[in-house]
């Protein structure tokens, strides 16, 4: 039985499937945490899907995967605040609209011109399959995003919260939401090969609302939305192989999982918890 657990660990691309994973999900639940209470959500699904069409002209244009994505993501999120501050509609309506062009012209000239380039890795991703300039892009991403919330996340707590107060502290308000965005963008790059563009907000929201219904200190909750991505992404990539999935789908699920316990068994903020203390209040 013991011997039958172990058979993923006998092969090297499910070793190398598990860490990678193990790395995507803890970089993505770190920067979850600022997504959700900066309100970002939407953010996060229009990014991963604007990437696309900067895939397909990076391979045209014989350039790495990642520069192209990167340079499509931040034009994408650009256009969002160019429109919003030149424009009437709602931000959610402007997100929409934007990263499905995008979205669109990636999946356009991906038809247009065949290469190598399956639409269905970028969509759900192939984790088993990354190659190891895939995993070394990754591995900097992941450095890179770590070191700067290291360096930084007080200066970007302050202006998720109240970004007046941080202006009037002579903090430069663009430059952190150009930060934010720019971190954003990148996450969504290294995830993208894990769980694909469908599923990369879902690593990029989850974690951080799973840890926000279960404490109210920010350093905890960094702490046990990074235990969550890391446990989901490990145990979702072993157990894929037993199921014969997607790994991006079992991560997912379980994260999912957790969420829907946290929000019913969660101490203070959990459904249980806020019907006792309802009770409570009316007698």
């Amino acid at each position: 039985m013991i011997a039958w657990l172990l058979t993923p660990l006998h092969y090297e691309y499910m070793l190398k499937a598990i860490w990678v994973s193990a790395a995507v999900g803890g970089v993505c639940a770190l920067l979850s945490c600022f997504v959700t209470l900066k309100g970002w959500s939407l953010m996060g699904d229009a990014l991963s899907h604007a990437i696309v069409p900067g895939v397909s002209l990076a391979y045209l244009a014989k350039l790495p995967f990642s520069i192209g994505a990167f340079v499509s993501g931040m034009l994408a999120a650009g256009l969002m605040g160019w429109l919003k501050a030149r424009t009437a509609l709602r931000e959610d309506a402007i997100i929409g609209v934007v990263f499905t062009t995008f979205f669109a012209a990636g999946v356009l000239l991906i038809s247009l011109f065949p290469s190598n380039i399956s639409l269905k890795t970028i969509v759900f991703g192939n984790i088993l399959g990354i190659s190891d300039q895939d995993i070394l892009q990754l591995v900097i991403i992941a450095a890179i995003t770590c070191l700067i919330i290291a360096l930084k996340w007080k200066d970007l707590v302050l202006f998720i919260f109240d970004p007046n107060q941080a202006k009037a502290l002579g903090l430069n308000t663009t430059v952190l939401n150009f930060t934010l965005l720019s971190l954003l963008a990148a996450t969504a790059i290294a995830a993208l090969q894990t769980v694909g563009a469908c599923l990369v907000v879902a690593m990029l929201v989850t974690p951080g609302a799973t840890a926000y219904l279960l404490t109210d200190r920010f350093p905890t909750m960094m702490l046990i939305a990074m235990g969550i991505g890391i446990f989901t992404s490990v145990f979702g990539a072993y157990i894929s192989y037993f199921l014969n999935g997607s790994t991006g789908g079992c991560i997912v699920t379980f994260q999912v999982i957790l969420f829907l316990l946290a929000l019913i068994f969660a101490p203070r903020h959990g459904l249980f918890a806020q019907h006792k203390l309802k009770r409570q209040v009316s007698l």
